[in-house]
C-alpha cells in the first residue's frame, strides 16, 4: 500500500521542473501581452495622424476643387462672394511666429544658463534658483485665454501709451515695420503674446538639457584654464545643441498652432502688411472666428485652411528633426569636441 502511494507521487525535481516550465510559459504570455499592448499604442499614435489628415483632405475636397494651388497664392478673402485665398492667414501665421520666436529666443537661452550654470554655483544667488524655476513652469500651465485677457485688458494699452505711440512719432516709424498707425491690436501684440507662451517650453528643455551635461565635461574645460563664461560659450552650450534645437522648434510649433490667445490680440483683418502695427489673422484664428457660421464652401475653404496648418506644422517639426539629426551628427563626428 506504501509503494503503491509514492509511486504516484512526483519526486521533487519534476515538480521544480513543472513549476519552471509553468512560470516560463506565463512570463512568455505576459511578455506577448505586454508588447502587443505597446504595439497597439504606437500604431494608434499613427493611425490618429493619418484619420486627422484624411478627415481633413475629405472636409476641404471643395474647396480643392474650386480653387486650386490658387488658393495658397490668393490674398482676397470674400465670404459673400464665395472666393478664398489663405495667403494672408499664412503668411500672417508665420510672420507673427517668427517674432515671438525672436523675442523669446534670447530671454529663454539666458534663463536656462542662469538656471543651470550661475545659479547652483552662486552662494548669492542659489537661492532664485528654485522660484524662478517654479515661475518657468507656471507660465506653461497658464490658459491660453487668460493670456488674451491679460492681452486685451493690460497689454494693449500699455503698448499704445508707451512703445506704439512713442515710436510713431519718432523717426523710427520710417521703418517699414513700424509704417503704420498705432492701435494695440495688432502683430507686435500678439508677437508679445506668443512670445511668452513659448518662452517656458524653450526655458524648461534647455535647462534640463544643460543640467544633464556631465560634470567631467565642464571640468575639462576648468582645467584647461577656461572661465566659467568660456565654459559656457565654447564647451556647455555647443554640447546641448542639438537639443536646444530641438527645444527652440518646440516653441515655434506652439507658436504656429496658437489660437485663442492670439485672436483676441491680432485684430482679425484678412490682410497681410510688413509693419508690426499693422492688424493680422492667422490659420488658427480665421477657423476659430468663422467655422461657426460657414457652411457650402465657405466650410471646406476654412477645413482646406486646417490642412494647411497641418502641413505647415509636419514641415516645420521635419525641418527640426532634420536639423537635430545633422547636428547630432556633426557633434559625434567630432567625438564630443567643441
Amino acid at each position: 500500500m506504501q509503494e503503491s502511494s509514492l509511486s504516484v507521487v512526483k519526486p521533487p525535481s519534476a515538480i521544480r521542473l513543472g513549476l519552471g516550465a509553468a512560470i516560463g510559459r506565463n512570463s512568455q504570455i505576459g511578455d506577448r501581452v505586454y508588447r502587443g499592448v505597446l504595439t497597439v499604442a504606437a500604431i494608434s499614435v499613427l493611425l490618429i495622424i493619418i484619420g486627422l489628415l484624411l478627415e481633413l483632405v475629405l472636409g476641404s475636397r471643395q474647396s480643392i476643387g474650386a480653387f486650386g494651388l490658387h488658393f495658397l497664392t490668393d490674398s482676397k478673402w470674400d465670404p459673400n462672394g464665395q472666393h478664398f485665398g489663405a495667403l494672408p492667414f499664412i503668411l500672417g501665421t508665420l510672420y507673427s511666429s517668427f517674432w515671438a520666436l525672436v523675442i523669446a529666443l534670447p530671454i529663454s537661452i539666458f534663463t536656462a544658463i542662469f538656471l543651470s550654470e550661475i545659479a547652483p554655483a552662486s552662494r548669492r544667488m542659489r537661492w532664485v534658483e528654485r522660484p524662478v524655476s517654479f515661475m518657468v513652469e507656471l507660465l506653461a500651465a497658464i490658459p491660453s485665454v487668460v493670456y488674451g485677457l491679460w492681452g486685451v485688458l493690460i497689454l494693449q494699452p500699455w503698448l499704445v501709451k508707451y512703445i506704439e505711440s512713442p515710436i510713431a512719432k519718432s523717426p523710427l516709424s520710417a521703418l517699414p515695420i513700424f509704417g503704420d498707425t498705432a492701435n494695440g491690436y495688432d502683430m507686435l501684440a500678439a508677437s508679445l503674446i506668443l512670445a511668452i507662451m513659448i518662452l517656458p517650453y524653450i526655458t524648461a528643455v534647455s535647462r534640463d538639457l544643460l543640467r544633464a551635461i556631465p560634470r567631467s565635461v565642464r571640468e575639462g574645460s576648468y582645467a584647461l584654464g577656461a572661465t566659467r563664461w568660456e565654459t559656457i560659450k565654447g564647451v556647455v552650450l555647443p554640447y546641448a545643441r542639438a537639443g536646444i534645437i530641438g527645444a527652440v522648434m518646440l516653441g515655434f510649433g506652439r507658436a504656429l498652432g496658437e489660437t485663442m490667445a492670439v485672436t483676441m490680440v491680432i485684430g482679425n483683418a484678412p490682410v497681410f502688411k510688413t509693419s508690426l502695427f499693422s492688424s493680422g489673422y492667422t490659420l488658427s484664428s480665421v477657423i476659430a472666428n468663422e467655422l461657426a457660421e460657414a457652411s457650402g464652401l465657405y466650410r471646406s475653404a476654412l477645413i482646406e485652411i486646417g490642412l494647411c496648418l497641418f502641413l505647415i506644422t509636419l514641415v516645420v517639426n521635419a525641418g527640426a528633426k532634420l536639423l537635430i539629426y545633422y547636428t547630432a551628427k556633426d557633434l559625434n563626428a567630432t567625438g564630443g569636441k567643441v
